[in-house]
């Protein structure tokens, strides 16, 4: 595929690294984008992420080492990934994780290529991967947050992002907006956003000789939306939701069908512990909190900053890691606003190539 490719489109070049196909795939907790998947990704050509959020939760040292857990669970996790392939490796890391810090370090030790973060500015990462080569990857959802993070990162480390995802209000999982802005049209289309973005790291990298790519995710499809976005000036785009029915996915068949199953109506948001609304499947779980209902959890630690076990209405670890184990009726699942449009399953290679020639068609 690589070589089939190579020629027609644009390569994704980021630093010093470059791939063939310019789709980044999105880092899903818990444990949806693990080894197997990004694995995958990375040997086809593109970019392929890891997801480093409690990655230790099946572990029994868990209910009384948290950190310990993730950290361990981290480090298999990015060790079976460089089993599987010699490309690039990557992971996408929280801000509110509550165990931040550690997950980054743990990265840096292990020789990550790129870390992505985002559910909060990571205004402090450039200080945490300090003396390394590792490229970092800001997920950002207005020109407001971007320009933020590149002022303090330039005037407090002397350092530039390698690139930028702009996150826009149509993808899955923690959006970074407000229920309000969403549910009354408030928010800016990922189309005006990633404009804004472009132009404001166009300028800032024109000052510094330095091109910063600018990758637009959520509700990116298909081969359409992609060209769209590219002729933007966007260098790549990210999809998260389309590679969860690929074979190489790991979380059970009972997930993936869900996805396929759902239709438009099947979508709603939910209010999540995190303090950020998020875009879900409706499952019997979901439809349990949002009638009000608080379901009883006992905490030992608390994974999420702003998280505060005493009120919350759920614990969305544990819903998110049921929805890794099948558990569905007791499940999160977050999907991005266009699952209602799969249809089948796939591998990591049919979708790269559909979404390719789908792209040229449409450049």
């Amino acid at each position: 595929m690589e070589k089939t490719f190579k020629k027609r489109l644009s390569p994704l070049v980021i630093g010093d690294m470059e791939f063939s196909i310019p789709i980044v795939q999105g880092g899903m907790g818990i444990r949806v984008s693990t080894s197997s998947l990004a694995a995958a990704v990375i040997n086809a050509g593109a970019v392929g992420t890891l997801s480093g959020l409690a990655l230790g939760y099946d572990d029994p040292e868990n209910a009384t080492n948290y950190e310990k857990a993730s950290r361990n669970g981290l480090i298999r996790e990015i060790r079976k990934t460089k089993e599987l392939t010699r490309g690039p490796v990557g992971i996408n890391i929280l801000v509110a994780a509550s165990n931040y810090r550690d997950l980054v370090q743990t990265s840096c030790r292990e020789n990550v290529d790129f870390i992505v973060s985002g559910a909060g500015l990571p205004l402090m990462l450039p200080e945490l991967v300090e003396n390394t080569r590792i490229k970092l990857i800001p997920i950002v959802s207005s020109g407001r947050a971007t320009n933020l993070i590149i002022t303090r990162w330039i005037r407090k480390y002397n350092r530039l992002p390698d690139a930028v995802i702009v996150e826009g209000p149509l993808a899955g999982g923690h959006l970074g907006y407000s229920l309000e802005d969403i549910l009354s049209n408030k928010v800016s289309s990922l189309e005006k956003t990633t404009a804004e973005v472009i132009s404001l790291v166009s300028d800032i990298g024109k000052r510094y000789n330095r091109e910063i790519p600018v990758i637009p995710a959520g509700g990116i499809f298909d081969g359409k939306d992609i060209a769209r976005f590219l002729k933007l000036g966007a260098k790549g785009v990210q999809i998260a939701t389309r590679f969860v029915v690929t074979k190489e996915c790991s979380v059970p068949d009972a997930f993936k069908q869900l996805y396929i199953s759902a239709g438009e109506d099947d979508i709603e948001y939910i209010q999540s512990p995190v303090g950020m609304p998020g875009r879900v499947i409706n499952t019997k779980f979901s439809a349990s909190i949002k009638s009000g209902k608080n379901e009883k959890f006992t905490c030992n630690y608390r994974c999420l900053r702003a998280c505060n076990p005493g009120t919350a209405k759920f614990c969305v670890a544990q819903a998110l890691y049921n929805a890794s184990q099948g558990l569905i009726d007791r499940s999160i699942i977050f999907a991005g606003s266009s699952v209602s449009r799969i249809k089948k399953m796939t591998t990591v290679n049919e979708l790269l190539s559909e979404l390719v020639e789908d792209t040229l068609v449409n450049l």
